[in-house]
């Protein structure tokens, strides 16, 4: 097992700076990373930097609250997709979820992945603005509008990945869609374990330290 085959080198950051941007790609590529994970105003930019590798681009919308509109979100999706993303991270409308309007969640999703035909979907459920039930289903949601995958957290929320939420999303979603832990990991033992539990992706800001400091 490869961990870096696993790997989303992420920058997320507000004050993230075009040479910052840059230096994600460039080490990507060093550490033949699977993506690097951006904001849209940097995917033309980085898809510039990783056109020569294999290095895959992931761009993030209705990011990071998921309180746009849907078509604000579709408006951003496509954006992303003609500035060379290949991955879109969006985050599911956390509120619409919580007030049980599970059809809206839904359409939004599927309208999404629909837009963006072949190119992978993960939808961020924000697990720790969640109930049990309620990432129960969030994941079934994003079953039933074809994502490819879900995704724990943004890592702007007031929590991170944690291996029980792992485990219950995999025990719903089983092979069905795959899951990447993000948020607050930051060494090869942690993210180890989550490839243990069955994520198939790890979205992180520290994949230099995760590839440095094993074995």
């Amino acid at each position: 097992m490869q961990l870096e085959n696993y790997i989303d080198h992420t920058l997320l950051k507000p004050t993230a700076t075009i040479s910052s941007i840059k230096e994600l790609c460039n080490t990507a590529i060093k550490f033949n990373f699977f993506a690097v994970c951006v904001n849209g105003c940097y995917a033309a930019l980085a898809k510039k930097e990783l056109r020569s590798s294999k290095v895959k681009l992931a761009v993030v919308i209705g990011f990071p609250l998921g309180a746009n509109t849907t078509k604000c979100k579709l408006s951003e999706a496509l954006d992303c997709i003609e500035n060379g993303a290949d991955e879109i991270d969006m985050v599911i409308n956390i509120g619409w979820l919580k007030s049980k309007k599970y059809d809206f969640v839904r359409k939004e999703i599927s309208d999404i992945k629909k837009a963006i035909g072949t190119k992978t979907l993960k939808v961020i459920i924000e697990t720790c603005y969640l109930t049990t039930v309620e990432k129960q289903e969030a994941c079934r949601l994003a079953i039933d509008a074809n994502a490819d995958f879900v995704k724990t957290s943004t890592g702007f929320g007031t929590g991170n990945a944690t291996f029980e939420d792992v485990k219950l999303m995999k025990d719903l979603v089983g092979d069905k869609v795959k899951i990447k832990a993000s948020g607050g990991i930051k060494d090869r033992e942690t993210a180890m374990r989550y490839i243990e539990l069955g994520v198939s992706r790890i979205g992180t800001s520290s994949g230099v330290t995760l590839m440095e400091h094993g074995s």
